[in-house]
């Protein structure tokens, strides 16, 4: 595995989610991504029901899978898109 590679594919982002931000469904083909919670409370949305989501609190998904944020007053979350790796076999 070409571990440099995967460090550079790696994309992180900071996010500030407050009641009036309508974040739509939307997904990644070609990375998971993971919400880690900073501050304040959420939920993540998908497809078909959402997941609390809390300071120290993580919100995986999946490549390819539905997905978005929303709170009631605000939420702090850093993001990491991790590029999909093939499996050796």
């Amino acid at each position: 595995m070409d571990t440099e590679a995967l460090k550079k594919g790696i994309v992180t982002n900071v996010y500030h989610i407050d009641r009036d931000k309508k974040v739509p469904l939307h997904k990644h083909d070609k990375h998971d991504e993971i919400f880690y919670c900073v501050a304040g409370a959420g939920f993540g949305v998908l497809a078909d029901g959402e997941v609390p989501l809390e300071v120290g609190g993580v919100f995986n998904v999946p490549a390819g899978t539905m997905h978005a944020l929303r709170s009631d007053s605000d939420l702090y979350v850093g993001s990491f898109l991790i590029p999909v790796v093939e499996r050796e076999q």
